[in-house]
This record gives structure tokens, sequence and C-alpha cells, in this order.
């Protein structure tokens, strides 16, 4: 596992220095949350392009915890890439004075789907506005498992020239992780510890939506990688219904990624 995971480092690097030496784009801005799809992101594009040529956004809405403040500004330190924060509070409750009469919804009451959507394409417009005004270049920062279950939303955590992570499952990001934190602590130790959440509601979990990404993972893997069919998945253990519910998603969600930007083929999957 530790040389593939060095092979896929090494080819995504290559893969970034590439794609934007192609398309004219000599810096890159990365939305920082905190988590870790977000911090191997931004530590690949500092190695792809320096550390100077890198912008780390942290972008909070009023479900942000301080905490992923604090990891993404220790991670920025780190890396000596800069850092900004423009909070989306006040541009979310304006989307809501705006909308929620003719959406008949109350956040107060319900936080529904498209007020956690509203939020991440505010983010979106936020990431590509810096990319228009000063030439970033912007990268995805979604990973593969998340991908394949529709996890994202379009126009907002998709957005961007290039998705870095799209063929790594989330088991492989936190082996490049692992990596990256080879002899010197650069991505914070809490953020690999921390419990996936994209934060747009309280208490809000990945796991709340998607089977545990030890189980999932294995699933995709399974599924796609090496060809297990539906009834091999289920002699291996699993659940039918959780097999059935993994693969009826992948189909429902292809059109999601027929609009997500390219992303960086491997050579292992990891």
């Amino acid at each position: 596992m530790k040389n593939r995971v060095e092979k896929v480092y090494d080819e995504l690097v290559t893969g970034i220095q590439d794609y934007a030496k192609k398309n004219g784009f000599a810096r890159i801005v990365v939305g920082l949350s905190g988590g870790i799809d977000s911090a191997v992101t931004c530590c690949l594009a500092a190695a792809a392009l320096g550390s100077k040529n890198v912008l780390g956004l942290f972008l909070p809405s009023k479900y942000s915890s301080s905490d992923s403040e604090v990891y993404a500004r220790r991670l920025a330190e780190n890396l000596g890439i800069e850092f900004k924060v423009v909070s989306i509070g006040g541009i979310y409750d304006s989307y809501l004075d705006i909308l929620e009469k003719d959406l008949k919804g109350n956040e107060g009451k319900n936080i529904e789907i498209y007020h956690q959507n509203i939020q991440a394409r505010i983010r979106g417009n936020i990431l590509m506005a810096f990319s228009n005004r000063f030439g970033y270049l912007v990268l995805a920062t979604g990973n593969r498992s998340e991908a394949m279950m529709g996890y994202c939303t379009l126009y907002g955590d998709t957005v961007g020239g290039l998705a870095v992570l799209s063929n790594v499952l989330k088991k492989g990001v936190y082996g490049l992780a692992e990596r990256i934190n080879q002899g010197n602590e650069i991505i914070p130790k809490e953020i690999i510890e921390r419990i996936p959440s994209a934060e747009l509601k309280p208490g809000q979990r990945d796991e709340d939506n998607l089977p545990p990404y030890d189980i999932l993972d294995d699933i995709l893997h399974s599924y796609l990688d090496i060809g297990m069919s539906p009834g091999e998945l289920k002699e291996k253990g699993y659940a039918q219904d959780v097999v059935e519910d993994v693969l009826l998603t992948i189909d429902r969600t292809e059109y999601k990624r027929k609009q997500c930007p390219p992303g960086i083929k491997v050579s292992e999957k990891i």
C-alpha cells in the first residue's frame, strides 16, 4: 500500500503541474474546510506549484465550527501558503430573506437540502470570483467515494477546473495524508482524526447519509475495480440492502459526475 500511495502522490502532483501549465495557470486557490480532503488537495497543490502560488480560502457559515478555522489556518501556516477568511454568513442570510417565502421553507425549524446546497454554491461563487479576478485555478476537493455516491453539490463543492482526488477513495485520501506527514506534521493530526462532516447543519456527519467509509470503499472498489457482481458482494458478507442502495445510488447520480471537472488519472487504485 505504501508504494502505491507514493506512486499516486507523484502522479497527482505531476497531474496538477501539467494541467496548470497547459491551461495557462500559475496560481491555485483551494477552499479549505478544516477537513482532510481539502487539506490533502492543498498540500498537493503546494507541492505542484510551490507554496507562494497557492491561496487557501476559509469560507465559514454559521454552522462551521471554530475548530475548522483553527485547523485550516494551522495547515496554511505549516505549508507557508497565503490564507484568507471570507464569511458567507451574511450572503446566506440574504438568500433566505429573498427565497424562503417562495420556497415555503423555514430554516429555523428544518434545515433542508436546499439550505445546505445554497451554502455550498455561495462558496463556489466566491472561489470563482477569486479565480476570475486574480487568475487562480480552482481545485475541487471531493474524493471518489463521495463522487460515486453523488455526495456533492453541483455548482458548489464541485466547482473548479480540476478535481484532484476524483479517482482516490476516502481511504486513499488518508493514505496520502500519512505520506504528506512523513517526518513532519503538515496536516494537523486533528484534521486526520476528526469525524468527516460537511458542516452544513448542526451535528452533521457524512455517515448520516453514507455507509461507513471502510464499508463503502470496499464495496466501491470490489464492484468498480475488481468487477464483483451484486451477488458476489452479498456473499462477501455485506447486507443486501446496503449493497443495493450503494449500486442504485451510483446509477442515480451519474448525471452529477457528467458535470464535474475533469480528474487526474492514476495508475493505482487507493
